[in-house]
């Protein structure tokens, strides 16, 4: 498409495997893929077009390109078709409340370019969730495939997805799905009675196990119990140690998952959403994962595969599995803080150490790993 308007301009030149269309006076426009989005950093840009937004990364705007436009005072669009409540859905309704930006819905009632024997035709073959989602741009609609469509509804529809407090009095567990070469997800968990409510998620990619370290230790957090996956143990042929080895030499213990098959890590994450309450804001970028992860696709055989599509939802998909399977280490015993007795000179009362409970003993400090 762009070879065939671009191609009428004088002195343009295309690069094919670049993907490139380079002009005279010095533009350029770029075609970039999204599903490596650490890829785009460094790049300046006077303007954006995300194509299909709702299949994005939610950070790939707010970390990469948008401190890419900003020199450049550069512009953004967002085109797409909904899927599910993420990151399009709420750049869309802020959109709509913020003065500085253009929001527009378009139905096919609205634009008229598609046929009403057309419309007729896809509505035999297409579910009613798929036609409205496709012509009628739902964001309601359930996305083909998804694991937790139904538990996401309910839970939205019980209030569950919501603003939560940190419970200061109990502690918190953290589950873990570490990435080598991709991303890191942690999830921030706290069980009260028996809710199991998730108040904080932690992504990122291409980070060292030292900056999560740091960035657990800045958070205002009492750590009961870390856990991470079997892979952990594995040894890396570089340096011969393993993940756990070298987490321990930063100051992080975990608890070790055994393997399980991935069916039972799904049905247990599906029974812990009855239980499960979500803060929206500290875990929305978690809420748009979750929501899109779905079976792969077998256009072969024209049915879903046994297992899901690797893509950039895995990562918190994959903690939260882990975190079902490992419900049972969370306790929802309540710990009492004291730090000013122990200012004071109480050599039993318990106080906060680089982010955990600490006891002092005989005048030496013994971490506790459990409250």
């Amino acid at each position: 498409m762009i070879k065939h308007f671009a191609g009428k301009v004088d002195g343009v030149k295309f690069n094919e495997s670049e993907l490139r269309a380079d002009f005279l006076n010095n533009s350029r426009i770029t075609l970039y893929g999204a599903d490596n989005p650490d890829s785009l950093r460094g790049i300046g840009l006077d303007g954006v077009i995300f194509d299909e937004y709702s299949q994005q990364p939610s950070n790939i705007f707010s970390e990469i390109i948008r401190p890419a436009l900003a020199d450049r005072k550069g512009y953004a669009i967002w085109i797409g078709t909904p899927k599910g409540k993420n990151d399009f859905y709420r750049l869309y309704k802020n959109a709509k409340k913020d003065d500085d930006w253009l929001g527009i819905l378009l139905t096919v009632d609205d634009t008229g370019l598609i046929r009403p024997e057309e419309l007729a035709d896809s509505r035999k073959v297409m579910t009613e969730d798929e036609y409205n989602q496709e012509w009628y741009c739902s964001f309601e609609a359930a996305i083909k495939g998804a694991y937790y469509a139904d538990e996401i509804a309910k839970a939205r529809k019980e209030g569950r997805i919501t603003t939560l407090s940190y419970e200061r009095e109990i502690p918190v567990y953290t589950y873990w799905d570490l990435g080598v070469s991709d991303s890191t997800a942690i999830g921030f968990f706290q069980k009260v009675n028996q809710e199991v409510r998730m108040i904080d998620y932690l992504e990122n990619s291409d980070k060292g196990l030292d900056w999560y370290a740091k960035e657990l230790k800045d958070k205002p957090y009492l750590y009961a119990k870390h856990i991470a996956p079997h892979d952990i143990t594995v040894r890396e042929l570089t340096t011969g140690k393993s993940r756990l080895e070298i987490a321990q030499g930063l100051g992080i213990s975990f608890d070790v998952l055994p393997k399980l098959p991935f069916s039972d890590g799904i049905n247990a994450g599906r029974l812990m959403f009855s239980r499960l309450w979500v803060d929206e804001t500290k875990c929305a970028r978690w809420l748009d994962y979750i929501a899109q992860y779905c079976r792969e696709w077998d256009d072969s055989k024209g049915m879903f595969k046994d297992q899901p599509l690797h893509d950039f939802t895995s990562h918190a998909a994959d903690m939260y599995r882990y975190a079902s399977i490992g419900e049972g280490l969370m306790s929802n015993e309540r710990g009492a803080i004291l730090t000013k007795d122990y200012n004071s000179g109480n050599p039993k009362a318990p106080f906060v150490k680089d982010g955990y409970m600490t006891e002092i003993m005989e005048e030496k400090p013994r971490d506790w790993r459990y409250l």
